[in-house]
Parts: C-alpha cells; sequence; structure tokens
C-alpha cells in the first residue's frame, strides 16, 4: 500500500510504498477513510535530528477516521465495519494518566502517537494498539469528523478549562483562523457567552471566523494593541487563544490580556513570550494545552453529532498529500484539508 512518510529529519515527506499492517493481538486494524493534515507535521519535519526520540521512518497523519477492518486476538470492544476516530495521543495504557484517560499526558511514551513516532493516518490502513483509542462514530461522515482528533480536541481541551471565567462582559482574542482557530470560534460561540474577537492575515480566513460566530474579526497584518483592545473592551481579554505561536502574535497576546487573564499558547510558531516586569497587568497566567483527554474527544463528538461543530475541509487524494503540505505552509488552506486514501 502507499503511505506518507517521514524518511528523513530537515526534509519533506515521501509518499512510498509500504507493507501493508496486519492487527497484533489485543490491537486494531483501521481502514482509514479521512486523515487531517496539520501544522505540526510540518514543524516535526523541520526539526533537526534527536529534537525527538522518534525512530524513522514512520507514517504521518495524527487526525485519522475510519471503519475497522480486522481485530486482533482478545478484542471484543469494537467489530469489523465499526466506524470510528482514533484517539491521536498512544500512551502506555497502564500509567495513571492513561488509567483516566489523559494519554495527551502520559510520561512513558513522551508524546509519541498516532502519525507522531508511530505509524499514522496517512496510508491506506493504520494498526491501532488498543480498541481502547477508538471513539465510535457511528452516524458522522468521516472525512469531516477525522479532524475533530486535533483541531476539535486541542481546541475544546484549551477553551474547556477557561469556561467558569468567559462570564457575560468577558472577551476572548482568537489569533490564527485556521484549522484550529475556526472550531475554536464555533465552541466558544455555543458554550459561553464570551465577546469573541478574531485575528488573521488572510481575508478568506477571517471571514469563515465571522460565519462561524466571531463577534469581531480584524486583519491582523496591521493590527495594534489598541484596535484589539476597542473590541474587547479597555479592560483587554479575559482569554486569549494563540494558535500561531510566533514572536509577533505573542507580543500581541501578551499587549490585549486582561488583568487576572490567560493567554494559551497553542501554536508551534517559535515565538517567545515577553515577559518583562511591567509590561503585563497583574495576575496574569499563560499555559500551553497539549491535545485533549480521550472523554474530552467523546464530548466533542457528541458536540459534532449535535449539530454544533462546522470544519471547512478540503478534501485531498493520498498522491496529493506533499502538495497539500506545501499548501497549508503557505496558508493557502483554509479550515482543513483531509486526505481520503
Amino acid at each position: 500500500m502507499k503511505a506518507v512518510q517521514l524518511v528523513r529529519w530537515e526534509t519533506e515527506p515521501e509518499l512510498r510504498e509500504v507493507e501493508e499492517p496486519q492487527p497484533r493481538p489485543g490491537s486494531v486494524l483501521v481502514r482509514v477513510e479521512g486523515a487531517g493534515l496539520c501544522h505540526s507535521d510540518l514543524h516535526l519535519t523541520e526539526w533537526p535530528a534527536g529534537t525527538l526520540p522518534w525512530d524513522l521512518p514512520f507514517t504521518l497523519g495524527h487526525e485519522t477516521a475510519g471503519t475497522v477492518a480486522a481485530v486482533g486476538d482478545g478484542v471484543t470492544a469494537v467489530e469489523e465495519g465499526d466506524r470510528v476516530l482514533v484517539y491521536g495521543p498512544w500512551g502506555c495504557g497502564a500509567c495513571w494518566h492513561c488509567a483516566r484517560g489523559a494519554e495527551n499526558l502520559c510520561p512513558n511514551r513522551q508524546l509519541r502517537g498516532c502519525g507522531l513516532g508511530f505509524d499514522g493516518g496517512l496510508a491506506e490502513y493504520v494498526v491501532v494498539p488498543s480498541p481502547r483509542l477508538l471513539v465510535p462514530i457511528p452516524d458522522l461522515d468521516p472525512v469531516q469528523a477525522a479532524p475533530l482528533t486535533d483541531a476539535g480536541l486541542t481546541s475544546y481541551h484549551a477553551i474547556k478549562r477557561e469556561l467558569p471565567r468567559l462570564l457575560p462582559g468577558s472577551a476572548t482574542v482568537v489569533i490564527g483562523v485556521g484549522g484550529l482557530g475556526h472550531v475554536a470560534v464555533q465552541l466558544l460561540r455555543e458554550l459561553s457567552p464570551t465577546r469573541i474577537v478574531a485575528l488573521d492575515v488572510r481575508e478568506t480566513a477571517r471571514r469563515v471566523a465571522a460565519d462561524a460566530g466571531a463577534h469581531a474579526v480584524l486583519d491582523a497584518t496591521s493590527v495594534e494593541p489598541g484596535d484589539v483592545r476597542a473590541e474587547t473592551g479597555a479592560a483587554g481579554a479575559t482569554l486569549v487563544l494563540d494558535f500561531v505561536g510566533s514572536a509577533q502574535t505573542l507580543r500581541t497576546a501578551a499587549a490585549v490580556v486582561a488583568a487576572g487573564g490567560t493567554v494559551a499558547i497553542v501554536g508551534l510558531g517559535g515565538g517567545t513570550f515577553p515577559m518583562e516586569f511591567g509590561t503585563l497587568p497583574l495576575e496574569w497566567s499563560v499555559t500551553r494545552p497539549s491535545w485533549g483527554t480521550l472523554p474530552e474527544l467523546y464530548e466533542v463528538v457528541a458536540l459534532a453529532r449535535a449539530g454544533v461543530l462546522h470544519i471547512e475541509v478540503e478534501r485531498l487524494r493520498l498522491d496529493e498529500t506533499i502538495d497539500g503540505y506545501r499548501r497549508l505552509r503557505e496558508g493557502e488552506v483554509v479550515g482543513r484539508a483531509v486526505v481520503v486514501p
């Protein structure tokens, strides 16, 4: 079968011919019907050897949906023909974090998972090590549902912890309205009364943000902190969600966060958060959300099944993946590009 693999660090991934996998005892073989492309894939391909303790090559693709094609010995929780999402963080399954469904915090696998150190979904088939990592989606389109495993889950995880403070009169700034950001706008609009101010350099993304429910949409190319505070209110933003993480966006985040507010840095843009004394309000905090828990993915799926989430999807063939990554890097993808093998 064909698979898109990272073969060498600091190089583009390659479309290669690989052996079709078979389920081992306790594991599940999933026929892939949708695999999302993510900016984090672009970042990890650019990192030098030794940055991550992962052996090459491996198949990329950590947003995966499909149908159970076969089960290994001892598996009874799922059956052939079940339509499922693949939960991305593949923990050890035995530590305290994994026992509560927080494989994203498992220290034993060091953030390895589907398409991140282990073979992922940019192929015709993927082997999932345990049925506990599968979430049923009986009535969802797998192409639309695949991005729920990261774009949906990571956004939800970053927002959920802040919901008690997103009260009437609060404001939230969303920086970067791409694959994750446009989902975050929808979640904020559905789950809280906060005023949503969205920033992006792309006109197409700003239109998506407005359609998703943002109360104000600003061009990040020339925006000043005062422009943002004119929309949030002079006090600033209770929550800033930075889905870019560059030096410029982090400076904007620091300039508009309110006293007692939180900046959640989700993007991997490589910027440094400015913390000079006297430049930030009192009682501010910064967080670095990491994916999300398995129970939270079930909650995201429930929201999608209720019609709350609509992910902008562009469908690609497997042989279009490399060009899809190029277009993603150049900002030409609005929403999420999903590969259909």
